[in-house]
């Protein structure tokens, strides 16, 4: 019975009027964390931690954080989830159309360029949310350093990208079981309630249900990318049951290194957008990272790693492998379709037996994965909107295992809308659902490039220098100026994709513009929710002198502190620097 208790408990508020307590204040912001009195709060505190605040005169004082937010998220926790977290669909999947639209050298350049953009976005915002690891992240950084009211458009951009996502991961791993059941013996709705219930089942586990799955799942991707680039190579170079030597086949088809010229090459960027979409989210679980100054800049460089691993490399192999013309590429009938993975063709044009399937159980963890993540970053998107008043109150309601339950609910919710598989329209309604999707990231990305900009220019306009950041971007401001030129071309690459479209010439005037609005309806969205809240609000953009750089710091530390830290730290071997750049 105690434990029935227990867990009925768990569901009652967190911590009754949680928040900061002003009577603990400490004015001087040099102090270092054990000079705190973080051992003054009561036993329901969950954080122990100092945060700073602006004081009515323009100062800066430390208080007690009462977070109902539980910092259980460990540093293996959040290196898997930057290593595979968003390793999925968009590809294993999603490439093998680009492949076929765009060819090889297509598809190879539009990943490099997504990624050198990724790179430079992560890095910045590596930086940000190791001084500021706040609820919400991004939404909120839009708002105290850019613009409330673009603080309000990105934040429900933000969690539209989420909270869509989840009935398309359920459908979609549906669509990955028919690589067992051809027949469909098993209905696909119950594969989808299947997948709900273990969704729903790790949610209600919290925030270490979350890190837990995303631990192992992205340790299974990891492991499955990997291997598959072993097994790539020795397919490629004859060593397979088929015995036939590859070479650079996918480089010489008659299709071409580039298939349909430059529409097929600016084709690429949304899917490859949509296949690196996720990544950031390393910095919207900082706010329950238990260490994010040491954490959060460990699983930015592992980014690199991931990307020139996992991406560039694994896709190279597949184009080596795979022709743009493959007949079992182009005869999938839908983007979501098995079928259709270049990766699962790959290995059965080696002829391996049973290796196909295993892999094709990875690709379907991996949907898992992804939806599991995207009711994580719907519902603390939306906390974090209703702690900052542009959502309902009811939404920033915790329990006591630190569950936003309001806003999982809603976000586990709306993945019944995968049900409507057995709607006769069911095509057209997902469709649209992942167009609204479809550029959300690359406002994201966008937006953390420009905050970037702009807090490294308050940070230096309030007195203060980069040896006082806790973590610095390697590619200082430069790699957020590349990051957001690259982005703008990214966006214009796919207005120019969506507005002349590979095989325009067989499409009608109403298929075309049908095609359009369906590539770029993220873009009129965000102009729809900045535009009415500016008139709403009256809002105006934030002047340097008025942006806030300490409220939400985390145990700030005193510059004396980190030299000491960095001094150890250019110490090492050079051999260890190496190996911890990457591990």
């Amino acid at each position: 019975m105690r434990i029935v208790k227990n867990w009925i408990d768990g569901f009652k508020p967190a911590v009754e009027g949680y928040g900061r307590d002003p009577s603990y204040a400490i004015e001087n912001p040099e102090h270092s964390p054990s000079e705190k009195p973080t051992e003054m709060l009561g036993k329901e505190d969950y954080s122990n931690t100092a945060v700073a605040v602006k004081t009515e005169d323009g100062g800066v004082a430390f208080v007690p954080e009462k977070t109902a937010l539980k910092r259980s998220l460990q540093g293996r926790h959040i290196q898997f989830i930057a290593l595979g977290g968003s390793i999925g669909t968009g590809l294993f999947i999603g490439s093998g159309e680009n492949l076929a639209t765009g060819g090889p050298g297509s598809l190879m350049l539009g990943f490099i360029i997504v990624a050198v953009m990724l790179i430079c976005i992560i890095f910045s915002l590596g930086e940000l949310a190791a001084v500021l690891p706040v609820t919400g992240a991004f939404s909120t950084y839009a708002t105290r350093f850019i613009d409330p009211s673009w603080g309000f458009a990105m934040g429900y951009n933000y969690w539209l990208q989420w909270f869509v996502s989840l009935p398309l991961e359920l459908t979609a791993a549906a669509m990955i079981i028919k690589y067992w059941d051809k027949d469909q013996v098993v209905s696909p709705g119950v594969w989808i309630a299947i997948g709900f219930l273990i969704i729903t089942a790790i949610n209600f586990f919290g925030v270490r249900g979350y890190g837990e799955f995303e631990f192992g799942a992205s340790f299974i991707k990891v492991i499955g990318c990997i291997g598959f680039i072993i097994c790539a190579i020795v397919i490629d170079c004859g060593g397979s049951p088929s015995g036939y030597y590859m070479g650079a086949r996918g480089w010489h088809s008659e299709a071409g290194a580039f298939t349909n010229g430059f529409k097929g090459f600016c084709s690429v960027f949304i899917t490859a957008a949509f296949a690196f979409a996720g990544t950031e989210l390393i910095g919207l679980a900082a706010a329950e990272t238990s260490n994010p100054r040491r954490q959060l800049p460990r699983a930015c460089k592992q980014v690199i790693f991931r990307v020139l691993i996992f991406y560039i490399l694994s896709l190279f192999m597949i184009t080596l492998i795979v022709a743009p013309n493959e007949p079992t590429l182009m005869s999938a009938t839908t983007s979501d379709d098995p079928q259709a993975s270049p990766f699962v063709i790959a290995i059965q044009m080696g002829q391996i037996k049973a290796l196909p399937a295993i892999f094709n159980a990875v690709i379907l963890i991996s949907s898992l994965s992804v939806g599991n993540a995207s009711v994580y970053g719907a519902s603390r998107t939306l906390l974090s909107m209703a702690e900052q008043g542009l959502a309902p109150k009811f939404f920033r309601y915790i329990d006591r295992e630190g569950r936003p339950l309001p806003a999982v609910v809603l976000s586990l919710l709306f993945g019944l809308i995968g049900f409507l598989v057995y709607a006769d329209n069911e095509s057209t309604i997902f469709n649209w659902l992942l167009a609204i999707s479809g550029l959300a990231a690359i406002f994201t990305w966008g937006t953390i490039a420009v905050v970037h900009i702009r807090f490294r220019a308050a940070w230096k306009r309030q007195g203060n220098t980069l040896a006082m950041l806790p973590w610095a971007s390697p590619l200082g401001l430069i790699g957020s100026y590349i990051g957001l030129v690259l982005n703008i071309l990214v966006i214009c690459a796919s207005f120019y994709a969506y507005a002349w479209p590979v095989g325009e010439g067989e499409m009608n005037a109403s298929d075309r513009a049908y095609n359009f609005f369906y590539g770029m309806i993220s873009l009129p969205v965000v102009i729809v929710f900045f535009v009415v809240h500016k008139l709403w609000s009256r809002s105006r953009f934030v002047r340097l002198d008025e942006i806030d750089i300490h409220t939400g710091r985390r145990d700030p530390v005193s510059l004396e502190v980190l030299e000491q830290e960095r001094a150890e730290d250019r110490a090492r071997p050079i051999g260890v620097k190496i190996l911890d750049f990457f591990i």
